[in-house]
């Protein structure tokens, strides 16, 4: 068992990484921290931040799992240049990419938002996944209209630099079409959001050009496939997912369930599209039993 304190967690992301792993054939690097003891899970997170979003779910994974937290081509400390062609495709083969660098023939995977997207691109027919995890993420069927509104917003010329500049104006951040639906309290946006993602973001042009290619190349054909994708996922397979999501519903999320051959929600009360940073014990304990069926069955 590995106690992980909260501030140790969140400072493992002002450092750097534990390893880059390479993509094949692109020339960019994912870089990857790794802590806690137990069986292997990776966590994926979603668009537009990094890794440091599960910086308050660690210390809840870590003592009963060896958490290996990715940051994808064009986020936090990841390797890469402009001539990438930053997309779902290359976001797939990353988390693949770590998945191979791992060595292990029994790996949970959680993704977060875009980040359960890609990993369900990933490890579908993967005979290595033993448990898969998604935190308010894309889902089956048409996208929401918030949601819709947000990809041809990501089409527009200056999409890069407008969220850029949007992302330390605190009231312009709070709009529904910017950020307004991520948090059930707000203010959460500013304090170590604004240190690990939105600062970045505004500072760094290299992040924000390839956070406004994610969104501008997005590929609808990876939401029309997931429900035939789900059919293949035989791991038993968790939604956590925040009631009151703007971006993703609720509603949308429990027609899901039915997709997987072995699923099953947990709905956070209150929550929005970060539950697991604002409800991060709540999450925890929708996850473990199906990450670390084991270790709760013996620690209970």
């Amino acid at each position: 068992m590995t106690l992980l304190s909260a501030s140790a967690a969140t400072d493992l992301f002002r450092r750097p990484p534990s390893r880059f792993v390479a993509v094949p054939g692109t020339g960019a690097e994912v870089a990857v921290r790794t802590v806690g003891s137990g069986p292997d899970v990776v966590l994926v997170h979603g668009w537009p931040v990094s890794g440091a979003t599960f910086r308050q779910l660690l210390p809840l994974l870590a003592e009963h799992l060896t958490c290996h937290v990715v940051d994808l081509v064009g986020a936090g400390q990841s390797r890469f240049d402009r001539s990438v062609r930053v997309g779902l495709a290359l976001h797939v083969s990353g988390v693949r990419a770590v998945l191979d660098d791992l060595g292990s023939d029994s790996v949970a995977v959680v993704g977060h938002d875009s980040g359960g997207l890609v990993a369900r691109h990933a490890v579908a027919d993967d005979p290595r996944l033993r448990a898969l995890g998604l935190i308010d993420t894309e889902h089956t069927g048409r996208p929401a209209p918030l949601f819709r509104a947000v990809l041809a917003a990501g089409r527009l010329p200056g999409f890069g630099h407008a969220l850029a500049w949007a992302a330390l104006r605190p009231r312009v951040r709070r709009l529904p079409l910017v950020l307004g639906g991520a948090f059930r309290d707000d203010t959460l946006l500013g304090g170590e959001f604004e240190e690990f993602f939105l600062r970045p973001l505004h500072d760094d042009p290299d992040r924000q050009w390839a956070a406004g290619r994610l969104v501008a190349s997005f590929d609808q054909g990876y939401l029309r496939d997931l429900e035939s994708l789900h059919r293949r996922i035989a791991a038993p397979t968790q939604l956590v997912w925040g009631e009151h999501d703007p971006f993703l519903p609720v509603a949308r999320a429990r027609a899901m369930v039915a997709t997987f051959p072995d699923a099953r929600i947990h709905v956070v009360p209150g929550a929005k599209l970060f539950v697991h940073e604002e409800e991060p014990a709540q999450v925890a304990a929708a996850l473990l039993p199906v990450l670390a069926p084991r270790a709760i069955r013996g620690a209970q």
